[in-house]
């Protein structure tokens, strides 16, 4: 049975105009998590990285298309969102999933979701109630190896400590240690921003 997300994105496809290259679709956030895995839960948004070729006349096509405004919109109860590349907190080269299945299926579009781990490194930079509901339910899926998180954590905020954004890297280590502490029972990580930070 297909998710509504996958509807969502099927029904896009559909009404995309044929011809010329697939168009790649890189998805983050709890949309992500819910092409990967058995989680569901409300959203409004499906969150795509704005990486080529996902910019421009394609951007502003899929917006008409399928954003908040839409008629697509209005049917699914779900939006598009283009995120810039730039915003999302991800450890150097993030590790994208093929969705084969739904690929399978889709005409104009390939879809590639952030992985599980990774999109829990992401959602340590926003941390709302949403976010810790969904990393919450992605740890009691048995889906994360704390190890690994850490790593990824770690790697993520090398990329971010040469930004002007730097200086937030030390709320999202605290971020990490409420998920180690509250939802993994595990010691928590000590980080301190490196010396070279943009800071």
């Amino acid at each position: 049975m297909l998710t509504p997300i996958e509807t969502f994105l099927l029904d896009i496809d559909a009404r995309w105009p044929a011809g010329g290259d697939k168009i790649t679709f890189r998805v983050i956030g709890s949309t992500a998590l819910m092409l990967q895995t058995d989680y569901l839960r409300g959203t409004k948004d499906g969150d795509v990285l704005g990486v080529d070729p996902v910019s421009g006349r394609i951007a502003d096509a899929l917006h008409e298309l399928a954003g908040p405004k839409s008629e697509l919109a209005r049917i699914h109860g779900i939006f598009l969102d283009i995120v810039s590349r730039h915003t999302p907190f991800l450890p150097h080269q993030p590790n994208w999933i093929a969705m084969d299945a739904l690929n399978e299926r889709l005409r104009s579009f390939q879809v590639f979701a952030l992985d599980v781990q990774d999109v829990i490194v992401a959602k340590l930079k926003r941390f709302n109630e949403n976010d810790k509901s969904d990393i919450q339910a992605m740890i009691e899926r048995d889906l994360v190896d704390h190890g690994w998180l850490v790593e990824r954590f770690l790697s993520a905020a090398d990329q971010f400590a040469v930004t002007r954004l730097a200086k937030d890297i030390p709320t999202y280590a605290q971020n990490l240690n409420f998920v180690e502490r509250e939802y993994l029972g595990v010691p928590e990580t000590t980080y301190e921003l490196p010396d070279w930070a943009d800071v």
